[in-house]
C-alpha cells in the first residue's frame, strides 16, 4: 500500500482526508471526573470524519480486508467492530475447521447488517482481492502464514508471534523456534498510544496482549518520567474466560470456572516477557515484575491492580496528575476523577481503558487500577485502531461504541 493512500479517491471527487486534516483531538475535562467526558455520539463523529457522506456508500467501495481465524473470539470481534466501520469491508474470512460454512452458522448475530463471504481454509484463501489482513490465529501458527502473504498487504497480527523483539526469548517462553526471524525485525509493537508514529509507517504490527495493554498504559508514562521505582512492581491481574480463547479446554468448562476464581500461569505466564520488554524500554534498563493472572467467572473484562513504589518526594497524587496530563487528549484512555474506582463493567464492549491512582496505606507506595475489555482494547479494538493508523485514517474510526451497562 503506497504511503500516499490517504488521498485515495472514493468517487464524486471526494478524497479521504489525512488524520491531521480530518481530526483534532478534543481534550476532556481536566480531571476526567465524569464518564460524560467520553466523546459525543458515534453519529457526530462520523459526520466529522465523513464530510462527503461516505457512510451512504456501498460496501464494495470500501477497503477490502481479510480476517484470518474468523470463527474465534478475536476474529469475530473484529467482524463485529467492522460492521459500523465506514472505510473497511470484510471480503475474506478463514476458519479451517469451519471452511465452506457461512458465518451465520457460527455467529448468527454478526450477519444482521453485513454481507459476508463464506469462510475458507487458509490454504485456499485468495488474497488478491484484499488490501489488509487481521491475523487472529493462535500463536505458533502465524509466523509462516504471515511470511507467505503478499508483501503489499498491511497486516495486524493478534497472536503473540511477533510481540517479542528477542526471538530467543520467544523460543524460551513459547517452546519453539521462531520461524520468521527476518519478519520479526520489521514488526512494530502495536500499543497504539505509546507507539503511534511507528505504527503509521508499519507494514506488520504485532498487536499487544490483553494483560500487557492494561499494565503498560498506566506504567509506561510513569516509568519514563521516573516517578516510580522500576523494581518491586506487583501486578495482580484478572480476566474474563474469553481471554483463554474459544477452543475446547477442560479448564474453561462452566463447572470449572463458575462460582469461583483461580490463579494460573503463576510465575510463568507468557505475557511476562512482553510486559517486562515494554516497561524496560520505558525505564531505560532491564527490570522484573511480579505478575499473577487470575481467571474470573465472567465472559469478558480485565482488571490489573498494580502496586508500585514511589520515587523520593513523589506522591500518589503526582502519579495521577501525570497520567491525566499524558492522556488528556487521548480518546481511549480515561483517568477517572479522584477517588473513583474503575470497574470492568465501565469498559465492557468498548475500546476504552479506565485508570486511577490511589495512595497505599504503606508509605511511599501507590495502587493503580486499570480496566479494559480484554476482547476490545485488549485485542480486536486495538487491532482496528492500529489498522486505522496504518491506512491513514483517524484511529478512532469505527470504535466509538459506548460501554455496555448493565
Amino acid at each position: 500500500m503506497a504511503a500516499g493512500f490517504v488521498t485515495r479517491s472514493f468517487g464524486a471527487g471526494s478524497l479521504v482526508p489525512s488524520p491531521r486534516e480530518a481530526w483534532s483531538a478534543k481534550p476532556s475535562d481536566s480531571c476526567h471526573s465524569k464518564f460524560s467526558a467520553i466523546r459525543a455520539s458515534v453519529t457526530k463523529v462520523k459526520e466529522e470524519i465523513d464530510p462527503s457522506g461516505l457512510k451512504q456508500r456501498q460496501g464494495e467501495e470500501r477497503i477490502p480486508v481479510g480476517v484470518l481465524g474468523a470463527s474465534g473470539y478475536t476474529g469475530s470481534e473484529v467482524i463485529r467492530l467492522l460492521a459500523t466501520h465506514p472505510f473497511f469491508n470484510v471480503k475474506l474470512m478463514t476458519a479451517d475447521r469451519k471452511a465452506g460454512q457461512s458465518l451465520a452458522t457460527v455467529f448468527p448475530h454478526l450477519v444482521i447488517s453485513q454481507s459476508l463471504p463464506d469462510m475458507v481454509a487458509v490454504k485456499d484463501a485468495n488474497f488478491s482481492d484484499v488490501e489488509a489482513v487481521f491475523c487472529c490465529l493462535p500463536h505458533g501458527t502465524t509466523q509462516e502464514i504471515i511470511a507467505a502473504l503478499p508483501k503489499r498487504l498491511k497486516v495486524v497480527d493478534l497472536s503473540a508471534d511477533f510481540r517479542l523483539a528477542d526471538i530467543k526469548e520467544y523460543e524460551e517462553w513459547y517452546g519453539g523456534p521462531h520461524r520468521a526471524p527476518e519478519l520479526q525485525e520489521t514488526a512494530v509493537y502495536g500499543l497504539t498510544e505509546i507507539h503511534r508514529e511507528e505504527i503509521k509507517q508499519a507494514r506488520l504490527v504485532a498487536n499487544p496482549g490483553c494483560y500487557p495493554t492494561s499494565v503498560q498504559i498506566p506504567l509506561v508514562p510513569l516509568l519514563k518520567s521516573q516517578l516510580i521505582e522500576p523494581d518491586d512492581i506487583i501486578i495482580d491481574a484478572k480476566s474474563g474466560v474469553s481471554g483463554a480463547g474459544r477452543s475446547a479446554k477442560e479448564a474453561n468448562l462452566y463447572t470449572e470456572v463458575a462460582e469461583g476464581l483461580h490463579a494460573y500461569g503463576v510465575t510463568r505466564h507468557r505475557h511476562v516477557p512482553e510486559i517486562e520488554q515494554g516497561l524496560a524500554q520505558a525505564a531505560g534498563s532491564k527490570l522484573k515484575v511480579s505478575f499473577t493472572p487470575h481467571l474470573m467467572p465472567m465472559s469478558r473484562g480485565m482488571q490489573s491492580t498494580i502496586y508500585v513504589k514511589l520515587k523520593a518526594g513523589v506522591s500518589a497524587r503526582d502519579l495521577r496528575k501525570h497520567l491525566v496530563e499524558t492522556y488528556q487528549s487521548e480518546e481511549f484512555v480515561k483517568v477517572l476523577g479522584e477517588g473513583i474506582v474503575p470497574h470492568t463493567r465501565h469498559a465492557r464492549g468498548s475500546n476504552y481503558c479506565f485508570i486511577n491512582v490511589f495512595e497505599d496505606r504503606i508509605s511511599a507506595r501507590a495502587i493503580i487500577i486499570s480496566v479494559i475489555d480484554n476482547l476490545v482494547k485488549g485485542a480486536s479494538g486495538q487491532a482496528v485502531q492500529n489498522l486505522n493508523l496504518m491506512m491513514g485514517f483517524p484511529e478512532s474510526t469505527g470504535l466509538l461504541q459506548q460501554p455496555l451497562f448493565p
